[in-house]
């Protein structure tokens, strides 16, 4: 928590004007893109006025001549923007509305006490040749700003919200404002991620895309009809009425790198608490009874897990809003300290989606949130970790066998639905994880980005072991948080534990595994192929014996009558090599583990006892969660079974006799 003293006065480690001071031992992040926005909302014509302060900071090597932003809300100016042509005008289940148009215009763009810089606006299009998107601009500056210094931007913006399409805009008077205000993109320095020379990282808005944008301080006043109900990333300062029916918000947030607000006249306010962090519900009227407590039980439990597993969240509070009937395309989104949920009217207990999205929602707070990798390039960093950290809560929440699906006796685990997502592709060969968000070009994004991602980590996690993986996720946060992470960052963190607490047992490093699994296409499948048992009998024929040859019938060991060979057959069918574990049965009850390393074709054991192999199985622990196909893992030996293949095999093999016979006359 920070001490704050109302009092006016300049914030001096942003350069910003502000409400408030803020007293902190030391910032939580580089406050790179500091924010003073002043915005007022139109109810009725669904429109924003709005004007920003925007500070922003060198912290490169490099003398920066160029600024570029993001607009945002242009994706859904037209039909011809690279978000609406590569959508199709649907987006996570919502159709675009027919007139229910979104845009931004900036209306003015000035260096503080100097340049006015309007003019000088241009759109580019970084990621494709479509000349009709305006979801990215750059602006030359006459000065570079030098390494280390700050610029001051001013800048008046209008905008217009979309019919609530994807993310963002309006439902009657409910309204979603994310992605709303001229934003500025990220300035890679040479090292930061794969960038080789200082570069801006700035790409267009597309269908499958989500955001990335730096860490810094925002001070915000929303202007809204006074009879609405008003939430906010960060923490209410100040509340204040006005003669013509309206009210002035004012929020403000610290170390978050994006903010969204959303207003309704007809919120309920539910409100609770789980130690420092503050709850705050904004539902619809007719939910408050059947959904409100689900809505807290599941924020309550995700925090409490992930401060134990990864590292404690430093904000002071959540707020979760519950969208109103015609604002779905609203639901299921992440945003500093505000999470939009989803739920109906009476939704049975036994259909978690309620708790499910509000998990997931929270847990982005810490991949999307904290860490902030980049969800156009690496979105598996995000949503699948996240995914995959959703597989954990709400299975230790709700039951491994019940934390997604418990109703009429139907069940289904949320590892088990990630795992679905997956393995039931029918091309799960189509791209690797590791790809841009907008170069699914013939589809799975969600499969490859979300569910595999969990999959594979799953699998990492049964393979190295739950404590080490512990580790892993722990370090990994705490290391890279506020630090905008990549594939290699994380890749480097798990070699670095897995060497420490196993030394060499799984390799040198665990690059083997990413390479497959995170790189590559290829799929996992091994199967128990055949059961064999044979008698084991003396040996027969002729032999040399004290220099006479002696011929010997075979016969049953006198001395172990009952012996037999019982022979496994394993084969690898897919091209993922992975090390396995295998179980063999036997009749008396015993039991024969073997492990594998899984890189040949097939592997055949052999078991000499007094008993019958009666059932095997590959990978018993089910420690391989991204096995394509769990059916053929295990095979029963039929023993009366083998007459009737011996006298067919027999059979088979005199009638190809015959005919080859018949065919030489």
């Amino acid at each position: 928590m920070r001490l704050r003293i109302t009092t006016l006065s300049l914030l001096v480690s942003a350069g910003l004007c502000s409400s408030q001071t803020v007293i902190f031992p030391e910032p939580l992040s580089p406050r790179i893109a500091n924010y003073t926005i002043d915005v007022a909302l139109d109810a009725v014509k669904k429109t924003l006025k709005g004007t920003e302060t925007l500070v922003w900071k060198n912290t490169s090597t490099d003398k920066v001549s160029e600024l570029q932003f993001h607009l945002y809300l242009n994706a859904f100016k037209n039909s011809q923007s690279t978000f609406m042509k590569e959508s199709g005008g649907e987006s996570r289940g919502v159709s675009a509305a027919d007139g229910g148009w979104g845009w931004i215009d900036v209306t003015s763009i000035y260096v503080r006490d100097g340049e006015d810089l309007s003019s000088k606006m241009e759109f580019i299009h970084p990621d494709d040749d479509n000349a009709n998107d305006q979801t990215v601009f750059r602006v030359p500056l006459s000065k570079p700003v030098p390494p280390g210094q700050t610029i001051t931007l001013d800048i008046a913006f209008d905008a217009k919200l979309p019919k609530i399409f994807a993310r963002t805009g309006f439902a009657g008077n409910y309204f979603l404002v994310g992605q709303w205000f001229p934003k500025v993109g990220v300035y890679e320095p040479a090292g930061t991620r794969y960038a080789t020379t200082g570069q801006w990282n700035t790409h267009q808005f597309h269908s499958t895309t989500e955001f990335y944008a730096d860490f810094g301080v925002y001070d915000v006043r929303m202007t809204v009809p006074k009879n609405f109900v008003l939430g906010a990333t960060g923490t209410l300062q100040s509340r204040v009425e006005h003669a013509n029916g309206t009210a002035t918000h004012l929020y403000y947030a610290e170390d978050v790198h994006d903010f969204c607000w959303t207003a309704s006249p007809n919120y309920k306010v539910v409100e609770d608490q789980w130690r420092h962090v503050k709850i705050r519900l904004l539902i619809q009227p007719d939910r408050v009874q059947s959904q409100a407590h689900r809505y807290i039980k599941s924020v309550k439990g995700t925090l409490e897990y992930f401060d134990h597993w990864m590292g404690k969240y430093p904000y002071p509070n959540v707020t979760i809003v519950d969208p109103q009937y015609g604002g779905f395309g609203s639901g299921g989104m992440e945003y500093p300290t505000l999470i939009t949920g989803g739920s109906l009217w009476n939704l049975p207990e036994g259909f978690r989606a309620t708790e499910g999205v509000t998990e997931h929602e929270f847990g982005h707070q810490y991949f999307y949130g904290m860490l902030a990798s980049n969800e156009f390039e690496e979105a598996w960093m995000d949503e699948g970790f996240n995914q995959y950290a959703e597989g954990r809560i709400m299975d230790s929440l709700y039951g491994a066998k019940t934390a997604t699906l418990d109703l009429l006796g139907f069940k289904v685990g949320d590892l088990e639905f990630s795992r679905d997502g997956y393995v039931g592709m029918k091309n799960p060969k189509l791209a690797p994880s590791f790809n841009k968000a907008w170069e699914y070009k013939a589809g799975g994004y969600g499969n490859f980005t979300y569910t595999k991602t969990a999959v594979w980590m799953t699998t990492l996690e049964r393979i190295i072991g739950r404590p080490t993986m512990d580790e892993i996720m722990r370090t990994y946060f705490e290391r890279w948080k506020f630090k905008h992470p990549c594939a290699k960052d994380f890749i480097a963190i798990v070699n670095e534990v897995v060497i420490a607490r196993h030394g060499e047992k799984f390799g040198s490093d665990m690059n083997w595994y990413f390479e497959q699994v995170l790189y590559g296409t290829n799929t996992c499948d091994y199967e128990i192929s055949s059961i064999a048992v044979v008698p084991v009998r003396s040996p027969k024929g002729v032999f040399d014996r004290e220099g006479k040859k002696v011929e010997s019938a075979a016969e049953p060991r006198a001395s172990k009558p009952q012996e037999q060979e019982s022979r496994i057959t394993i084969s690898r069918l897919g091209e993922v090599q992975l090390p396995v574990d295998i179980l063999v049965k036997f009749d008396d009850g015993s039991e024969e583990r073997s492990d594998w390393d899984g890189k040949d074709r097939y592997k055949i054991l052999k078991f000499t006892k007094n008993s019958k192999a009666v059932w095997a199985k590959v990978d018993p622990e089910f420690k391989i969660v991204m096995d394509v196909n769990r059916l053929n893992n295990s095979r029963s030996f039929d023993a009366d079974r083998t007459p009737v293949w011996k006298y067919t095999l027999k059979f088979l093999f005199w009638v190809q006799n015959v005919l080859a016979t018949a065919s030489a006359f």
